[in-house]
């Protein structure tokens, strides 16, 4: 089963997933689709408010969030990873619980990535907002850095996330019933 859906300017077609037995999801997955990325990151640059850093989830938000800040120019983004590397020193951490990932995770920035992001203007990107638990955790991270999020945005807002007033998208990407139609 399959949900078509013009996303940009472009169509495609997104494989249905069961998440439980009475709910099921579009797989919209930007990896591998540079034309949609590109589209994607040129829309939503249309609708950012200004900004200084733009801040992602490892990892399906990287090749937007790489994007979004080569066409505007700038040759830095942030992406909070799922877990503390070698590289990283004095790591803030937050846990988070995505509807797409089995169990908690976390999510993390290291004080690289701390001391960028204190007192500048941040733009949160994702390329789908669900549950908001993603969000959720960068607005705690970048809450705990010191950062200021002057916007919050996604290519497709999926079920109730489609009705907050608090978040910037593309298009709204409905859940399913085990049949493939969409849920009410």
């Amino acid at each position: 089963m399959f949900h078509e859906m013009t996303i940009a300017g472009l169509k495609r077609q997104l494989p249905i997933c069961k998440v439980s037995d009475d709910l099921y999801i579009a797989g919209f997955v930007m990896f591998s689709d540079v034309e949609i990325t590109k589209a994607a990151a040129s829309e939503l640059l249309a609708k950012a408010p200004e900004f200084d850093i733009i801040l992602t989830a490892e990892s399906k938000g990287i090749p937007l969030a790489y994007e979004m800040a080569r066409q505007v120019g700038t040759d830095d983004y942030i992406v909070a990873r799922k877990g503390p590397k070698v590289y990283m020193q004095d790591i803030i951490t937050v846990e988070v619980n995505s509807i797409t990932t089995k169990g908690t995770q976390i999510l993390c920035l290291g004080k690289k990535e701390a001391d960028k992001m204190k007192g500048k203007r941040i733009l949160v990107v994702d390329d789908v907002i669900s549950t908001g638990e993603s969000l959720a955790a960068l607005e705690a991270l970048n809450e705990a850095v010191g950062g200021n999020i002057v916007g919050k945005m996604a290519v497709l807002a999926e079920g109730e996330a489609a009705d907050r007033d608090d978040i910037i998208f593309l298009e709204k990407l409905p859940v399913f019933n085990a049949d493939g139609t969409v849920k009410e």
